[in-house]
C-alpha cells in the first residue's frame, strides 16, 4: 500500500472516529433532555406524530392555539392542568419539541455520514453490519418513543412507566454500542487478563443496564418523591414482605408498586458498587496492565458518585437539578462499564487491513 492510501486510510479512519463521537455525545445530551422533559411533566404536550412537519415549531398564533386545543383534549389538561394559560403551554411544548427535534438531528447526523463512508469503502464488513444495526435501532427507538406518548394521550395522565423505560433502556443501548464500536475500531489486542475479571466486568455492564431500567421505572412512577429516607426505606432497611408483595399476581410489585421498585433500585446500587469494588481490587491483585486498573478504579469512583448523588435527589425528593445531575452520571457509568467489558473481550480488529491483490500471472 502506497503512503498515500495509507494517509488517505488514517484520515478516514479519524474521520469515522469523530463522527460516532459526535452522535454518542448528541444520544447523551438527547437523554439528559429526555430527563428534563419528564420531570417538568412535559411529554404529552405534542399530541400527534409528524416526523417531517413536526419539526417546525409553530410560528403563527392560530398554530399554538391549535397545539394547546390538541392538549386540552387529553387526560393529562383535564385532570391536572386544568385552566393553564398559553403561556404555561408553550414552557412545556418547547421542552417536547427539543426533544423531538433533537431525535431528528441525531438521525440526520448519523445516517448522512454513515452514507458517505459506505461509498467511500470506509468499512469492513463486520462493521459496516454493527453500524446497519445500529441504525435500526435508531428507527425502532423514534417509533417506541411515539409508542410510549401514546401511551398517555385517551386513558392515562401519564405515559406508560413500563414504555418510559423500554424508550430510555433503547436510547442507551444504542449509546453503548456506539461506544463499544468505537472502542473496536481501534487495533489492539485484548488485555491479558483472568477469566473471572471478564467476567465480572461483563456482568457489571448488565447490572448496569438493570439499574438504569429500575432507575426508569422510579422515575415513571414517581416512586423518588416518596420513602425519601436512607439507609431505612419504609420504617427498616428491609421492608416487609406483606409491603413488598401486596399486589397480586406478586411478580407485579416488582414492577408496578412504588415501594417494591424502589428497594431494587437502591438494593441494585448497593449490589452494583460491591461487585465494582470486588473487581478492582481483582485487577490490583492479579497485576493486570494499567488500562485494566485504571478502568476498574474510575468505574467504582463513578458508581460512588452516582450512589451518592442518588440518595441526595431521594432525600431532597428529586430537585430538577440533582436528578439531572444523577442521570448524566449514570451515563458516565455505563460509558465507564462499556469501556471496561470491550477492553477485556476477546477481539478482532474492525479495521481489516486490504489484501493486495495481485493479477493473473504475477508472481506473488
Amino acid at each position: 500500500m502506497s503512503d498515500q492510501a495509507v494517509f488517505d486510510q488514517a484520515s478516514r479512519d479519524r474521520a469515522v472516529r469523530w463522527w460516532l463521537l459526535a452522535v454518542a455525545a448528541l444520544i447523551a445530551i438527547m437523554v439528559l433532555v429526555g430527563g428534563a422533559t419528564r420531570l417538568t411533566e412535559s411529554g404529552l404536550s405534542i399530541t400527534e406524530w409528524k416526523p417531517v412537519t413536526g419539526a417546525l415549531p409553530p410560528l403563527s398564533d392560530t398554530q399554538w392555539t391549535q397545539a394547546f386545543e390538541g392538549y386540552k383534549a387529553i387526560p393529562q389538561y383535564r385532570e391536572l392542568n386544568a385552566g393553564m394559560s398559553l403561556s404555561e403551554f408553550k414552557s412545556i411544548f418547547w421542552w417536547e419539541w427539543s426533544h423531538r427535534l433533537l431525535g431528528r438531528v441525531i438521525g440526520i447526523a448519523y445516517l448522512l455520514p454513515f452514507l458517505w463512508f459506505l461509498w467511500r469503502g470506509a468499512f469492513s464488513g463486520e462493521l459496516k453490519r454493527r453500524l446497519w444495526a445500529i441504525f435500526a435501532l435508531g428507527g425502532l427507538q423514534g417509533v417506541v418513543g411515539w409508542w410510549m406518548v401514546a401511551s398517555g394521550l385517551s386513558v392515562r395522565v401519564e405515559v406508560s412507566h413500563y414504555r418510559l423505560a423500554t424508550h430510555l433502556v433503547l436510547a442507551l443501548l444504542i449509546f453503548a454500542a456506539i461506544v463499544w464500536t468505537l472502542r473496536r475500531w481501534a487495533d489492539r489486542p485484548s488485555s491479558a487478563v483472568s477469566l473471572r475479571l471478564k467476567a465480572t466486568s461483563v456482568v457489571l455492564l448488565v447490572l448496569t443496564f438493570v439499574q438504569l431500567y429500575l432507575g426508569a421505572l422510579v422515575a415513571g412512577l414517581r416512586a423518588g418523591r416518596v420513602y425519601n429516607t436512607w439507609p431505612d426505606i419504609d420504617g427498616g432497611f428491609i421492608p416487609s414482605a406483606a409491603r413488598l408483595f401486596f399486589d397480586q399476581p406478586w411478580w407485579r410489585n416488582l414492577f408496578d408498586n412504588t415501594l417494591t421498585v424502589q428497594f431494587e433500585h437502591r438494593m441494585t446500587a448497593y449490589a452494583l458498587f460491591a461487585l465494582a469494588v470486588f473487581h478492582a481490587v481483582d485487577a490490583i491483585r492479579s497485576r493486570a496492565d494499567g488500562a485494566v486498573i485504571r478502568g476498574a478504579v474510575w468505574l467504582v469512583a463513578a458508581i460512588t458518585l452516582q450512589a451518592t448523588l442518588g440518595i441526595l435527589t431521594l432525600l431532597n425528593q428529586v430537585p430538577i437539578d440533582l436528578a439531572l445531575t444523577h442521570q448524566a452520571v449514570a451515563i458516565a457509568v455505563l460509558t465507564l462499564a462499556t469501556v471496561q467489558a470491550e477492553r477485556l473481550a476477546a477481539r478482532q480488529p474492525a479495521v481489516q487491513p486490504r489484501e493486495l491483490v495481485l493479477p493473473l500471472g504475477q508472481p506473488g
